[in-house]
């Protein structure tokens, strides 16, 4: 289980512009030894979604890639609006209780197509039975 963050990097010709380092995401990701995934994330409120499954896989040593969709839904009418699609590039650390890495969000409405795209870099930490709660970010 990890405790992760997504900072914003080259995003400053989104429209609007997203700053260099700027926080993006935070939450909760397992990894499953059957290569899928589910992350627990504050970037929706709960009544648009705010999980989403995926699947990963090993690239080299201690380097992993992971694949993830999230379906939205319209606050007001509950329907669903749309998908986003999650991609990591990421290099667990030798110690294994940390990983960073790189990832894109890829965000489409319901008919498929592209409504926004951002990337960046991503950290975290593991979270053992040791771990306590500590302030969010």
């Amino acid at each position: 289980m990890w405790n992760f963050q997504f900072f914003s990097q080259s995003n400053t010709s989104h429209n609007p512009p997203i700053p260099d380092g700027a926080l993006l995401d935070f939450g909760y990701q397992v990894w499953h030894s059957d290569m899928t995934e589910f992350t627990n994330s504050t970037l929706h409120n709960l009544a648009t979604q705010n999980y989403r499954l995926g699947v990963w896989g090993q690239t080299g040593f201690n380097a992993f890639e992971l694949n993830h969709f999230a379906l939205q839904y319209d606050a007001t009418s509950g329907m669903v609006s749309g998908n986003a699609n999650i991609k990591e590039q990421i290099t667990l650390s030798p110690s294994g209780d940390s990983l960073s890495g790189t990832f894109t969000i890829d965000v489409y409405d319901s008919k498929g197509s592209k409504l926004d795209h951002v990337a960046g870099t991503l950290a975290a930490t593991g979270v053992t039975v040791d771990t306590i709660v500590t302030a969010l970010p």
